[in-house]
């Protein structure tokens, strides 16, 4: 069975700004709000703690949207606590309230059996020689870690916080080397749930580089990206990475990622080959393994009814 997923924004619920006018007496409902920096400084932690209560509150309608619509895989967004490097949790005005939605949260994840996942961005780099980047990383990452452990989800891959391994520095040994000291820093409510995924250049790490070099020095599962495999392939032909990525996962069932060319979708040799496109025109290919699937569309939900439509 593949449980598909869509990542942090419901279109539908948010009514992006494309979709025009929002219809009225409908309310948009979405978990990243936030502010610029200038905002921060002006208005501080008030209305940090406002923007965060407001965005766990409709995490708990999104989960509940998610059931009726039998979606049982999805991606938080970063965002539901604006610049939360700056501050404790505790130090919010409405922290009980957000706790206690969060928990309401998991609470009804656990019912609806719904996974609930992180893809923190890519400034996080273990690999990074710069102190102060690594410190960042970690502090973003325990940021993550907090929330899962809010929500009540498992300390296991099953409520994954997915990174990609990072920039190689035109050192690839001494980059790895970096990530598995650094990954030892990290604290367990983010160790048992880190993962790690293949990259979408030839420079940087492919699935093949990422079992050797990552998963058996430290035992990080490795999630497989069909996308990314295609411009960084390592070697291997899709199906067997697909395997070597999926034999990492042991009891926990396993994550891929799936996303097509945007540039094959406009018909646009302009744009970037590896973006990703807004829907979907072919199903993934499982191979005859059972995952589940993160699908990395840009239209998010709507691109996976599309893609239940594809697989059926």
């Amino acid at each position: 069975m593949y449980n598909l997923g869509y990542a942090c924004v419901n279109m539908e619920l948010s009514y992006p700004k494309e979709w025009g006018n929002k219809p009225k007496g409908t309310e948009r409902i979405t978990t990243n709000r936030t502010m610029i920096r200038k905002t921060f400084d002006a208005k501080g932690l008030p209305y940090a703690s406002q923007l965060t209560l407001q965005n766990v509150l409709d995490l708990e309608k999104i989960i509940q949207w998610n059931e009726d619509h039998d979606i049982k895989f999805y991606r938080m967004s970063s965002e539901m606590f604006p610049w939360a490097s700056e501050y404790q949790f505790e130090q919010l005005p409405d922290f009980e309230a957000i706790a206690a939605s969060l928990q309401r949260s998991g609470e009804l994840a656990r019912k609806y059996g719904q996974r609930l996942t992180y893809h923190p961005g890519p400034f996080n780099k273990l690999t990074s020689p710069k102190e102060q980047v690594v410190v960042n990383t970690i502090k973003d990452l325990e940021i993550h870690g907090r929330i899962m452990d809010l929500l009540g989800m498992p300390r296991s891959p099953y409520a994954k916080i997915n990174i990609h391994v990072g920039a190689a520095y035109g050192d690839k040994p001494m980059a790895l080397g970096n990530f598995n000291r650094n990954f030892e820093r990290l604290s367990d409510a983010v160790k048992t749930r880190l993962t790690v995924e293949n990259d979408d250049k030839k420079s940087l790490y492919s699935t093949r580089e990422l079992y050797e070099e990552v998963y058996r020095q430290i035992g990080v599962p490795i999630v497989f990206d069909y996308h990314h495999h295609k411009f960084c392939d390592g070697g291997l032909r899709e199906q067997d990475a697909l395997a070597l990525a999926l034999s990492t996962w042991g009891e926990t069932k396993p994550v891929v990622h799936y996303s097509q060319s945007r540039c094959e979708e406009h018909n646009d040799n302009k744009i970037r080959e590896n973006a990703h496109s807004d829907s979907y025109w072919t199903p993934f290919n499982p191979h005859g393994f059972v995952f589940d699937c993160m699908l990395e569309a840009k239209h998010k939900e709507q691109a996976l009814f599309k893609m239940r439509q594809l697989l059926t």
